[in-house]
This record gives structure tokens, C-alpha cells and sequence, in this order.
């Protein structure tokens, strides 16, 4: 059954085109995954083909009596009660545990912040397309559907998309479930949309369809580079030529004037990436020995005038410099309230905390709606106090804000620009120790994969936390979870050994919490944390002494090793060139003996990489 078929669809804003000349055809039981950089049209897309928005051009045909539910950003939800919005049945009662929404049945939906008003729209889908539901849709279309779930309620998610029967049209960030959806025995696409352009990666069967759409765009990326190469060289001769002086009685030079000015004028397309654009870290402030430390820190929190819940406690933590911290666990496990003692916003109920005099916070938090949203672009980077300068405008065109838009206000920005532009708030005050709450949500896999390069290079501290597996994997080099009753330990194994172990405890005890207050009052007090460098232990045992670099110190060297190599290959490969192109004798000899020193200096260093290797993975 055909659910939507679009046909020469075309849609522009007053300063651009967001797509022209799309065409894709959605069946019942296809995966569609739509991508492109933010601003780039994908929520609009998504109201286009669910006809809820009609193009500027093109036709959108849908099927005879298709029924199609959609998943809105922001969804707006009914007076009343969660309960009575989701209803009951066992059905809903099994997506709402799985969902965390069970604790919330209870409460006014406009009592609801907005993660928890997109959880509890996200429930009603599912429970309306479960296994028999008489609501089943033909269609189910999906914007940012992993935004505030923890990572356990996104890997149930998954298995329970995988499992309809329905189209599933999706906007998301999540390159793990991006990967698992559209790897299908089904149909499966990728539309992409890039500088005003729609492509459709069709994936063949059985394979990825976003991994088709990573190598097609690569190959396009490569195509346009060389044809941008050639534009330069045609650009350079038709400028010698005017230089010269051009007849301009006949038609022929006329025609070849008017060549000139186009092939000059003419320039690549916006690719929405900017190579190494997001090197900011040498703005930093230096970082003494001294970052954070948490001695014997809980934090306690009255609920519904009861008692206070006690949501973790004991928690002994260095962050050394550089470190690279992930912090996991279930909604409502404390992880913001952590960061939030961290960046000295909260002061912990026990315990205390000592900051380096050095230390510069930078906290990205997920209130980036919170923006004033009349004041232009330019002026939230600069402040109230002063007027933006030219260090202000180059950090935005570092992410991505043109002219134009550091001259628009705020309430112009979708929400992945409002994300991005907080993301250059917090950067332009140079800080040293940078704590990011959900950094991912509503960026673009382009601004998510340059924000990892960005990290991959930045010299201070990280502390973090997310629900997005290939960027913890990528960015955290240890990972603290916060679990049931308070405690707070080191994870062997990073986020997949805390999925895999929290998937065993769910085989091993079938019965899901639903409750903080709950899960902090049925265990006792446990172990303490550590990260970026300290040995896990309870407060008031005596920790045992180090044998060797803290995790924290073997992380940096790694990191220090790696970008040594880099250079050193860069080293041994000009070499190699310049001896295939050279024929002096006396130059080959001076360049072999200079190849042999850095091949040896390289081999050091890929040893001393494998050896720091061990010692993380022990």
C-alpha cells in the first residue's frame, strides 16, 4: 500500500530554497530516515508529507484511507490528566514503564515539562500501534523521537519500531538507531537535504541505508571538490583575460565577458560542513593541576511534601585536566543535578566541594529556549555589556551563522540553531572546563560529528552527560553511572557494559522501578565515584593506593600519542614523496637518512600507544 507519494516538490523561504525537485515514494513497511544540516527543512518536510503544510510546488499524493500519526518536536497536549490523555489497558501500561512515564499518571499535562510532554505523546503513538491495537496507522512519522529518553528507553525503542508494521518517516540524530532502522530486509532510504538540494539513498537489500547515504555523499563531497578545482582554474584565465583588456564591439567577446563574470562569481555549494572550522581550543584559558573535586558529596530533594529523597550520595570525585567524563543512568537519576554542583550552580545538601583557582566553567544546559527571543544572534555571543566585535562574528562563522543571521533575532532560529548558537555562547567565554547536559539534542549529525572533532582536540576538561551512544563512545574516555538507591560507581566496559549490565538485571529481575523515590530508599548507602583519575571506594573506607597513572593521566597520554602519530605519518609521508621526486643523489641520501629517523620515532610511538592501550583496557 502506497502511504504518500511526492512528486517535483519544491519549498523556499524568503532568503532560500530548502528543497526543489524532491521525489520519494513511502509504502506501508519502508524505514525513511530524513537528514541535513539544522535549518535545512527536515521538520517542514516532515509536515509536507503528512499533509499537514502543502509545498510551493510539486504534488504530495496520499493513499486511498491512509491514516498517518505524527510525532511533533514540540508536541501540545490536552487539558487533563497524563492518565486520561494515554488512557488504560495493559498496552499502555507496558510502553509507559518502558517509557518512564508510569510516575507521571497523576499530574496535569500542562504541569509537564517539555521532555516529559514528549515522552508521554510518544506513549500514546506506541500504545495506539501496538500488537492488535484497532488505531494502527499506516504511517508513522517521527521528529527527534530519542530527545530526552535515557538509554535504556531508546533501545527499547528501537526493537519496538523494528517490529511494526506501519512506514516509519523519521528526524533524528541518533546515529545508532539512524543505522539499526534503516537496516531492513524492507525498503529502506535516506533523504538528504543539503543547500537546497533533495537526494534519495536508496539502500539495497538487507544493508544500511544511512551507511549508503554516508558513502554516496562522501563520493558527491569528492565530485564537487574537483569541480570546484576546475572552476579556479577557468576563474584564473578568464581574469588573466580581463586584465588584458576585452574588445567590446563584437559579439563574441561580449559572450565571453559575460562567461568571465559567471564562472568568477560562481563558487562551490555550501557542503554544511566547514572542515576544521570548530578549532576553538587554543581560545582557552589555561588549566591548572587543580580542576574539581567532590569529597563525600549527596544531594537530597523533598518530593510532593514527603520526606526528602536522598537521589545520590557518597559520591568521592577528582576531574583532572583533560579528563573526559560521561555521566549515565535513568531519567530522574540525579545525572543534571550533579552537573549542576559541578558548575557551582547548586550547592550539595553534604558533603563539599573544592574548585581549582584556575578553572573556568562553561555549562551548555538544555534550556536553550531560554533565549531572549529579540535580541539578535550577535548580541547574546557579546553580552549585554559590550558591543560584538570581530572575535564575536568569527566564532559564528565557525558555527555556521552567516552575516545575515547574526543579524536575526532569536525567535527566527529552529531549535537545532538555538542549540548551536548556546553552544557558541558558552565557547566565547573562553572556558577551561566545559560541562555539557544533552549537548546532542536537536543538532545535526554534521554540527554532532565537527563538535566531536572540536573535543577531540580541545585541551581542557569534559564533563557530560548524554543519551547518545556513538557520542559518548567517541568523546568519553570514562563513564560514571548513577544507579538505583543513590550509588554512583566507575563502568568497565563504558556505556555498552552498563547497557549490557542493566539488560542482565532486567532478565534477572523482571520488575521495572518506576519511582526515584522508590529506587532511593530501597538501597543502602553504597560506593563513591571516580573519574578522570580516582580509585572508586565508600566514603569513610580507606582507598587503596594507586599502582600506576590514574585512568584520567592514561587518557591524555593516549590522546597526546595519537595526535603525536598523526604527524609523525605526515612526516614519514612527505618524505616518501619527496624522495619518488628527486633524482639527485646527494638529496636522496639526506632525505633517506631524515625517513629512517622519523619511521623510528614513529614505531616509538605507535609501541607507546599500544602499551597505554593495555593499560585502559586493564
Amino acid at each position: 500500500m502506497i502511504c504518500v507519494d511526492a512528486s517535483g516538490v519544491r519549498l523556499a523561504q524568503p532568503d532560500k530554497v530548502l528543497f526543489d525537485g524532491l521525489d520519494v515514494t513511502i509504502s506501508r513497511g519502508d524505514r525513511v530516515a530524513v537528514v541535513g544540516v539544522n535549518g535545512s527543512g527536515k521538520t517542514t518536510l516532515l509536515r509536507i508529507l503528512t499533509g499537514a503544510l502543502r509545498p510551493d510546488s510539486g504534488e504530495v499524493r496520499f493513499g486511498r484511507g491512509v491514516r498517518i500519526a505524527m510525532l511533533e518536536q514540540d508536541p501540545l497536549l490536552p487539558p487533563g490528566t497524563v492518565a486520561d490523555y494515554l488512557g488504560d489497558g495493559w498496552e499502555v501500561a507496558a510502553v509507559a514503564t518502558s517509557l518512564g512515564v508510569l510516575p507521571l499518571f497523576d499530574r496535569p499535562t500542562d504541569q509537564l515539562s517539555g521532555g516529559q510532554a514528549k515522552r508521554v505523546a510518544l506513549a500514546k503513538m506506541l500504545a495506539e500501534n501496538g500488537v492488535g491495537a484497532a488505531a494502527e496507522h499506516d504511517m508513522i512519522v517521527l521528529d527527534e523521537p530519542t530527545n530526552h529518553l535515557d538509554l535504556e528507553a531508546i533501545e527499547w525503542l528501537e526493537a519496538r519500531l523494528v517490529s511494526m508494521s506501519a512506514a516509519l518517516v523519521l528526524v533524528t540524530h541518533d546515529r545508532h538507531a539512524l543505522d539499526r532502522l534503516t537496516t531492513q530486509v524492507g525498503p529502506s532510504k535516506v533523504v538528504e537535504l543539503d543547500a537546497g538540494r533533495a537526494f534519495v539513498h536508496q539502500a539495497a537489500k538487507g544493508s544500511s541505508a544511512y551507511a549508503t547515504y554516508l558513502d554516496a555523499r562522501a563520493e558527491r563531497v569528492d565530485r564537487e571538490a574537483k569541480e570546484e578545482s576546475t572552476r579556479k582554474i577557468l576563474a584564473r584565465k578568464e581574469l588573466a583575460w580581463l586584465r588584458r583588456g576585452a574588445p567590446a564591439r563584437s559579439t563574441k567577446p561580449k559572450a565571453r565577458l559575460r562567461s568571465a563574470n559567471e564562472i568568477v562569481s560562481g563558487g562551490p555549494r555550501d557542503l554544511g560542513v566547514r572542515g576544521n572550522d570548530l578549532e576553538l581550543g587554543a581560545g582557552s584559558t589555561r588549566l591548572g593541576n587543580q580542576v574539581v573535586e567532590l569529597v563525600g558529596v549527596g544531594q537530597r530533594f523533598a518530593v510532593d511534601g514527603s520526606d526528602a529523597v536522598t537521589v545520590f550520595r557518597d559520591v568521592d570525585l577528582v576531574i583532572e585536566p583533560g579528563a573526559r567524563l560521561a555521566v549515565v543512568g535513568p531519567n530522574g537519576s540525579g545525572k543534571t543535578t550533579l552537573l549542576d554542583i559541578i558548575a557551582g550552580r547548586r550547592a550539595p545538601a553534604l558533603g563539599q566541594m573544592k574548585v581549582g583557582s584556575t578553572v573556568v566553567v562553561g555549562y551548555a544546559d538544555q534550556h536553550a529556549a531560554s533565549l531572549d527571543p529579540d535580541i539578535t544572534v550577535r548580541q547574546m555571543v557579546a553580552g549585554p555589556l559590550r558591543e560584538p566585535d570581530h572575535e564575536d562574528k568569527a566564532l559564528l562563522e565557525r558555527f555556521w551563522f552567516d552575516s545575515t543571521a547574526q543579524y536575526a533575532p532569536t525567535r527566527m532560529l529552529s531549535g537545532g540553531e538555538k542549540r548551536r548558537l548556546q553552544l557558541v555562547m558558552v565557547l566565547a567565554r573562553k572556558p577551561n572546563l566545559l560541562i555539557l547536559d544533552e549537548p546532542t539534542n536537536d543538532l545535526d549529525l554534521d554540527t554532532l560529528r565537527s563538535l566531536e572533532e572540536f573535543l577531540d582536540d580541545w585541551p581542557g576538561a569534559v564533563v557530560l552527560a548524554s543519551h547518545d551512544r556513538a557520542f559518548l563512545d567517541r568523546v568519553a574516555d570514562h563513564v560514571l553511572a548513577i544507579e538505583p538507591g543513590g550509588t554512583m560507581r566507575r563502568v568497565p566496559g563504558g556505556v555498552t557494559g552498563w547497557l549490557e549490565e542493566r539488560s542482565t538485571r532486567r532478565s534477572a529481575s523482571p520488575v521495572r522501578t518506576t519511582k526515584v523515590a522508590d529506587a532511593a530508599t530501597s538501597s543502602s548507602a553504597g560506593a563513591g565515584a571516580s573519574g578522570g583519575g580516582v580509585a572508586a571506594g565508600s566514603r569513610g573506607k580507606q582507598k587503596q593506593a594507586s599502582s600506576g597513572p590514574s585512568p584520567s593521566t592514561i587518557g591524555r597520554r593516549l590522546r597526546e600519542t595519537e595526535q603525536a602519530m598523526v604527524k609523525a605519518q605526515k612526516r614519514v609521508d612527505d618524505l616518501h614523496a619527496e624522495l619518488a621526486s628527486t633524482a639527485d643523489h646527494v638529496v636522496l641520501a639526506q632525505r633517506g637518512e631524515a625517513l629512517a629517523v622519523a619511521q623510528g620515532e614513529l614505531d616509538e610511538l605507535e609501541a607507546r600507544w599500544l602499551e597505554l592501550a593495555e593499560l585502559q583496557d586493564g
